[in-house]
């Protein structure tokens, strides 16, 4: 949350909204306790809580970023320049904290504009128009739901990818090891292409990664 505000450029207006679905690591006290952060508690669950914070929200574009991901300097006003060209929704590229062969190949592809490249942790900005045209997250996803709504800008040939690095998180990696998850992820994409449900790729998810 300190993070984002330290890379907002202070050239657009913005507001903070962080959804919380029951947490118990203090966070909530840190939040309640800054007065630029609106805090809105939901039922856990990651496409409901994006949902939810989205239809609070007062501007005209939303940007959803997962709390251990660190955009760009200036990201809100990288994010402008686009929306006034014209693209109504994207993503930054990404970049690991950590170093590791297939976390650098993974990393590298995630330049390319292609379906087959995006994920999560590489944020999303949309219009709020969009989004309430695409009807936002599918909450039947409890796993998989910025790539399955990341599907449907694509199919509304919508979506651009911004050239600056986002940094995100490798903790899961590190916890699961590299190879074993980059194999589970693969997995569960290729379930997806196959026409699997989502509880089918949730199971699948509970059972390999922890």
């Amino acid at each position: 949350m300190f993070h984002l505000e330290n890379s907002i450029s202070q050239t657009v207006e913005f507001e903070i909204i962080v959804v919380d679905g029951g947490s118990n690591d203090g966070s909530q006290k840190v939040i309640q306790n800054h007065q630029k952060v609106a805090l809105l508690h939901t039922k856990k669950g990651r496409a409901q809580q994006l949902n939810a914070g989205a239809k609070i929200a007062t501007a005209e574009v939303l940007y959803f970023l997962h709390c251990d991901s660190f955009p760009p300097k200036d990201f809100d006003r990288l994010i402008m320049d686009q929306v006034q060209k014209g693209n109504k929704a994207g993503c930054f590229r990404m970049k690991f904290d950590y170093q590791h062969p297939v976390l650098a190949i993974s990393q590298w592809f995630t330049r390319i504009n292609h379906i087959s490249c995006r994920g999560g942790d590489q944020s999303l900005f949309v219009t709020k128009a969009l989004f309430n045209e695409i009807n936002g997250f599918n909450e039947d996803f409890i796993i998989y739901e910025d790539n399955e709504i990341i599907s449907r800008l694509y199919n509304k040939k919508q979506f651009i990818v911004i050239p600056e690095n986002l940094i995100t998180s490798a903790r899961r990696y590190r916890e699961n090891g590299v190879w074993r998850l980059q194999y589970h992820f693969a997995v569960i994409h290729l379930k997806r292409r196959l026409g699997h449900s989502s509880e089918s790729m949730l199971e699948y998810y509970k059972k390999t990664i922890k």
